[in-house]
């Protein structure tokens, strides 16, 4: 089997190539991987076992159909989460989530519809539904984005589906829940709040018990995804939720105690335009994934940011240079 990557030096597309090559997906202990990352501010080699014997890296813009008509030849399967994040960057704008998050999958279908690649799960996000209250989204909700970002989220799956309808292709899509662990860029909220911390900041003051938000390990969230890769159906939507809701507040606090701080004089968070105070809490209703692949989280939240933390506490040399970065 051969599984071409996208933004797989990310986040969530590194652990799930890791997990790969380890052989840690049944059936896949062969498996070749590709992955293409332009290595933008997330994307980061080492996260990847660059000398494995599986693994091929490829340095370029999902974006490019000349490189993706040399790339998605002979691949048996494609795995999509190059996106630009929805982390405040002033050098990013709305303009690099619509030609990214709109054009650069269009760019990858095409190439996967001309070349008969597939299926092609594309990894989306939760945000595309928009503010959820006290309700949980599931499939069937009409996407509501409230941010650039989540707009150009929410645009790329319509495509993706379109693809599907059109033109037969098999694309599957999953939605997942806010999601947490090691090797996560530091400017996303709890990295960037347990960094703090570990560097002597005190905790913050995230404005009391709003923005409620669903949390999932990053292991788990793969394992989502493969499920979707080898079981799901074409056509498909899946969401995938991790079980834990938490406020700021009190995520803040669990946080703050793991890395050894006592909650006293803190210092303020401030959202920007379309960021996380923007949100008004998330959740999603995930029976679909559950009922159909069989879908379970295997991570316990406290375990999990546990883990997470640790993680973090162990490796300053993986983190303090994008720290030092971020303030460039």
């Amino acid at each position: 089997m051969r599984v071409l990557i996208t933004g797989g030096a990310g986040f969530i597309g590194s652990h799930y190539a890791r997990t790969m090559l380890a052989g840690g997906y049944p059936g896949c202990a062969d498996a070749r991987v590709t992955v293409l990352d332009q290595l933008t501010y997330a994307g980061d080699t080492r996260s990847l076992p660059m000398d494995h014997p599986r693994l091929r890296f490829v340095h370029g813009d999902v974006c490019d159909p000349a490189l993706l008509r040399r790339v998605v030849p002979g691949h048996d399967a494609v795995v999509h989460c190059a996106a630009e994040s929805h982390a405040d960057r002033p050098m990013n704008g709305s303009a690099e989530f619509i030609r990214t998050n709109i054009l650069g999958t269009h760019t990858l279908l095409e190439a996967c519809r001309v070349h008969r690649v597939g299926p092609v799960v594309v990894v989306s996000t939760d945000e595309v539904y928009g503010p959820v209250g006290q309700s949980r989204r599931g499939e069937g909700h009409p996407p509501l984005p409230d941010s650039p970002y989540s707009a150009s989220k929410a645009a790329g799956d319509l495509v993706a589906l379109a693809y599907a309808r059109t033109h037969g292709l098999d694309v599957r899509v999953t939605r997942g829940c806010d999601t947490y662990g090691p090797y996560q860029h530091v400017e996303q909220p709890i990295p960037a709040e347990v960094t703090g911390l570990l560097g002597g900041a005190p905790p913050p003051a995230p404005g009391g018990d709003r923005d409620p938000r669903e949390w999932v390990h990053v292991d788990d969230h793969c394992r989502a995804v493969h499920l979707v890769l080898t079981r799901g159906r074409a056509g498909g939507v899946y969401n995938v939720g991790g079980g834990t809701v938490l406020d700021r507040a009190r995520l803040a606090r669990i946080l703050a105690g793991l890395c050894g701080g006592v909650p006293g004089p803190a210092r303020s968070v401030e959202d920007g335009p379309g960021g996380p105070g923007a949100d008004r809490g998330r959740a999603l209703d995930d029976r679909r994934i559950r009922a159909e692949l069989g879908f379970r989280n295997l991570v316990p939240f406290a375990w999990g940011i546990a883990e997470t933390v640790h993680w973090y506490r162990s490796n300053p040399g993986w983190w303090e240079p994008l720290l030092r970065e971020s303030v460039l």
